[in-house]
């Protein structure tokens, strides 16, 4: 009886132990206090090539552009560039004013594209860039033990998420935007200096109010 007694506790314990390794599996491994969840910026370029001449784009061309941008929806973030040899100064200057309209400025060099501009033509290239998280929502530690008090996998998933589909030009999670140069202190202190110079209402005393007879009386 001992001897069956003390085969049931080892294989009692072996079952135990086999628990609480599987349960370690699941528990969260990152020992520091940042995310391992960060958002990663993805660029694609669309390109169309337009018929350029000695005078600038025509009409035909730049209509043609036009629906084009309407149709990659050119947006704040975007970055237009033109690619070819026949990108004189009047065809730049018509692809800047039909980028223009969409609150865009020509970039200064084309990214490299698949394929070669024909003679006589102008690439027209729209690089967007989208931000997104990998690996969002994580849900693997699975286990409330947390021998290590490491950090959750999931942590920062929410806050990186939201910034990725916020931020207007997912080019700020790279370089962020640079400064002119320039003061704008005294810009920006105009309107304390304007509402601190200006006169009270009531400096000029409360206006003068008739008494005259009223209701009939004498």
């Amino acid at each position: 009886m001992p001897k069956a007694i003390n085969r049931t506790f080892a294989g009692a314990l072996a079952i135990s132990l086999g628990l609480s390794l599987a349960a370690c599996g699941g528990m969260p491994r990152n020992a520091s206090l940042y995310s391992t969840k960060q958002a990663v910026v993805e660029r694609t370029n669309y390109t169309l090539d337009v018929h350029a001449g000695p005078g600038g784009l025509p009409i035909s061309e730049q209509q043609r552009l036009a629906d084009w941008f309407e149709t990659v929806d050119l947006r704040y973030g975007d970055r237009v560039a033109i690619d070819g040899p026949s990108a004189g100064g009047a065809t730049r200057e018509a692809i800047a004013n039909l980028a223009a309209r969409h609150g865009i400025l020509l970039s200064e060099g084309a990214p490299v594209t698949v394929g070669h501009v024909a003679p006589g033509s102008v690439r027209v290239v729209v690089t967007r860039s989208i931000a997104e998280v990998p690996g969002c929502p994580d849900w693997s530690a699975k286990s409330d033990m947390n021998y290590t008090n490491a950090t959750h996998p999931n942590y920062g998933c929410a806050v990186n998420s939201n910034m990725a589909a916020m931020v207007a030009n997912p080019e700020d999670l790279i370089s962020g935007q640079t400064g002119t140069g320039e003061t704008v202190v005294m810009s920006s202190s105009k309107a304390i200096s304007s509402y601190r110079e200006k006169a009270p209402t009531g400096e000029g005393g409360l206006p003068a109010a008739g008494t005259g007879a009223g209701n009939g009386g004498n």
